[in-house]
């Protein structure tokens, strides 16, 4: 059987836990530039994917031209974003 310890005992561990945990400074931990530039790299596929899409689903519906401004207009973005994501992997980071 665990044994009974009085209230007051758990609230000095309690406060002795808390700090130790201030004194390591138990905050978030800041985000290096890794985790920044692989967050870019994502939003510029996701957004050439989806923005190239629809302008060329868009521009096909108008021009009557499906399903070929959809696919010159997709295979521009993915170029772009490709281009963009290329010089993003020549900076360093810190």
């Amino acid at each position: 059987m665990a044994e009974n310890r009085p209230n007051d005992d758990l609230d000095a561990r309690i406060a002795s836990a808390k700090a130790a945990g201030q004194a390591r400074g138990s905050g978030p931990l800041p985000q290096g530039k890794g985790y920044g530039q692989g967050s870019k790299v994502l939003a510029l596929l996701l957004g050439a994917l989806f923005g190239g899409g629809i302008m060329g689903w868009a521009l096909d519906q108008w021009l009557g031209t499906s399903p070929w401004a959809l696919l010159i207009v997709l295979t521009l973005a993915i170029i772009g974003a490709f281009l963009n994501i290329m010089k993003i992997s020549k900076e360093r980071p810190e």
